[in-house]
């Protein structure tokens, strides 16, 4: 499963990760509830504005990535957020952040909850993001790459006026996309974690170089162009991003990704500000509960609990230039409104 997910049937168990070690080589486990929210209820759960709730903690990048595409797509009157805190025990994400420290909506203190209404017996890890039913407590779905994608084609009734189009329509451009979006997922979105949960030093050096490889070809493409695509934004833009804005704060010295910091490539880093500065990215990313999340959870990695006091993020709101590129990032769209309470 993702890296965000706690307890359960677990061969190691990494801040939430649940991994295999296969040559002492970090291998994660991709088994999630398949079960799609569609617009022709074919597994049984249509599209019905108010009906869901998106679980997703702020602290974790594949979470992350669907709270940016729920706020792009002006989706939160239609599905409602519920955020646990950054922390988590073997048994699940709880909802400590939540007066009595329950999810006002859904009435749960642990998300584990959640997936037991769905199946008593669930064998696997609590991983967010999570969309439950409100009908009846249960999560629906956890397939976190799914999941955002649907919420750009089957939820595109209820798009805000003048969302972004995340997914390209042109056939061939979508599949451009997608072979863009494996790359980052494969070699940087998990590339980080091959480094931190490394057993051996072969592994790790492999997982070092394969990292720093991807990171140096979209270094070279995005000193040509804004965004991964070209000229606006698009759900690759989404993927790369949770990574690139946890990479100084975690991953650099957590997760030895150090080489060097994000802030020491210049396309990537000015690439990372512009988006963070976008409307429905940096306002979404909660570097405390970061930061926490990572050095309290990952007992095996940073055993102390200690939660390091730097790097400086003021950077992130410093003037990136890459408006010089051109284009429109909304793609003849426009920004979402301010953040919301929702």
């Amino acid at each position: 499963m993702n890296d965000s997910v706690a307890g359960n049937d677990r061969p190691e168990h990494s801040q939430g990760g649940t991994y295999t070690v296969e040559g002492q080589e970090f291998v994660r486990d991709q088994r999630y509830i398949p079960t799609r929210i569609t617009r022709d209820a074919v597994d049984g759960f249509p599209v019905e504005p108010g009906r869901y709730r998106l679980v997703a903690a702020r602290a974790c990048p594949w979470a992350n990535r669907s709270i940016i595409v729920r706020r792009l797509l002006g989706l939160e009157d239609v599905i409602s957020l519920g955020t646990p805190g950054p922390t988590h025990d073997e048994r699940s994400w709880t909802f400590d952040l939540d007066p009595d420290g329950r999810d006002p909506v859904l009435g749960i203190e642990r998300l584990q909850e959640a997936y037991f209404a769905r199946d008593p017996e669930y064998p696997r890890g609590i991983t967010v993001p999570a969309l439950v039913d409100t009908q009846d407590g249960a999560v629906v779905t956890n397939d976190f790459a799914q999941m955002t994608l649907d919420l750009s084609t089957e939820w595109a009734e209820f798009h805000r006026p003048g969302a972004p189009q995340l997914i390209p329509q042109d056939p061939t451009e979508r599949a451009e996309m997608d072979a863009v979006m494996q790359e980052v997922y494969t070699e940087v979105n998990n590339g980080v974690y091959r480094c931190g949960f490394a057993g051996s030093q072969e592994a790790y050096d492999e997982a070092y170089a394969r990292l720093f490889t991807a990171l140096d070809r979209l270094e070279d493409q995005l000193s040509g162009r804004r965004f991964l695509m070209g000229e606006r934004i698009t759900e690759a833009d989404v993927r790369l991003f949770t990574t690139l804005v946890r990479f100084d704060a975690v991953y650099h010295g957590h997760f030895k990704c150090n080489r060097n910091k994000l802030t020491e490539m210049p396309a990537l880093w000015g690439y990372a500000r512009d988006l963070f500065q976008t409307p429905g990215f940096g306002d979404t990313v909660d570097f405390g509960q970061i930061k926490e999340h990572y050095y309290r959870v990952h007992t095996d990695i940073n055993p102390t609990g200690i939660v390091p006091a730097g790097p400086d993020l003021t950077g992130w709101t410093t003037a990136h230039g890459r408006e010089s590129f051109g284009g429109d990032p909304w793609g003849g769209g426009t920004p979402p409104e301010p953040v919301s309470a929702r």
